[in-house]
């Protein structure tokens, strides 16, 4: 409990003292550009707990969470196939590192003219940018696997896929979910730019729309909650990977405890 709750004072630190600096550097003033942080808070609670929400910010979550689940399939399904391949990583690694360098947002004009300006191209566009992240770092996880190890499973007559299932897959999950932690801040960029491009719903529609006709105080709004989504988003993330690298955090324990 007392860690838990000096953890909880370090994460509140920051966040409070930037409000306080905020909350004192406009006070007083009368600019309608950078509003008061109570009268934010005011605005945030009447803009988005009425049917908004339903209406402009699940479409981007339901947006995010298809494109983030299409991306981490891709990424770790090809991942593990160009990492314990010689043949294909030399095949596909020029190919991969040309792709890489093309920002997502800058396909997304050709995506409209491909795809349409449905929920598909916006999908896409998150698929493509998440991937790298997971894809680079499944590849880095495989390929970093102890090749005693991978005798060893070997000799004692393991098939391939219970070689990858019981061997190669968990020696490759610490790195896999830093690629995942990387693409989850790389999805809510990517969808609200998407959505700013081409969309009629979705909370960067929404911003840009508050932006255009000048309601200040309601695009700040907007850009408040993207922030506290990421950092929902991070947290349950957090909780997640405490699940799944579990053995990993043991591991760590008892070597440190050995040094």
């Amino acid at each position: 409990m007392r860690r838990a709750r000096s953890a909880l004072l370090s994460a509140l630190a920051l966040p409070v003292i930037l409000v306080a600096i905020w909350f004192a550097a406009t006070r007083g003033e009368t600019s309608v550009f950078v509003p008061e942080p109570i009268s934010l808070v005011k605005t945030f609670v009447d803009v988005w707990t009425g049917p908004a929400f339903m209406e402009q910010v699940m479409p981007s979550l339901i947006r995010l969470g298809v494109g983030l689940g299409g991306s981490i399939i891709v990424g770790i399904g090809l991942g593990l196939a160009v990492g314990s391949s010689r043949v294909l990583r030399d095949l596909l690694e020029p190919v991969l590192e040309f792709f890489r360098a093309i920002p997502a947002p800058v396909l997304i004009p050709v995506l409209m003219l491909l795809i349409g300006l449905g929920d598909a191209m916006k999908i896409t566009v998150i698929i493509i940018g998440c991937m790298w992240p997971i894809l680079l770092n499944t590849i880095d996880g495989v390929r970093a696997t102890d090749a005693v190890l991978i005798e060893t499973v070997r000799s004692f007559g393991f098939t391939r896929m219970s070689r990858f299932r019981y061997l190669v897959l968990p020696a490759a999950m610490p790195r896999i979910m830093t690629g995942v932690r990387q693409s989850l801040s790389i999805g809510i960029i990517l969808v609200v730019i998407s959505e700013m491009f081409a969309a009629v719903s979705g909370l960067g529609y929404q911003i840009v729309l508050f932006q255009r006709t000048f309601k200040i105080p309601e695009m700040w709004s907007g850009i408040v909650l993207l922030a506290l989504i990421g950092l929902l988003l991070a947290f349950l993330f957090a909780q997640v990977e405490k699940v799944v690298l579990r053995w990993h955090r043991g591991q760590r324990e008892v070597e440190n405890r050995g040094a």
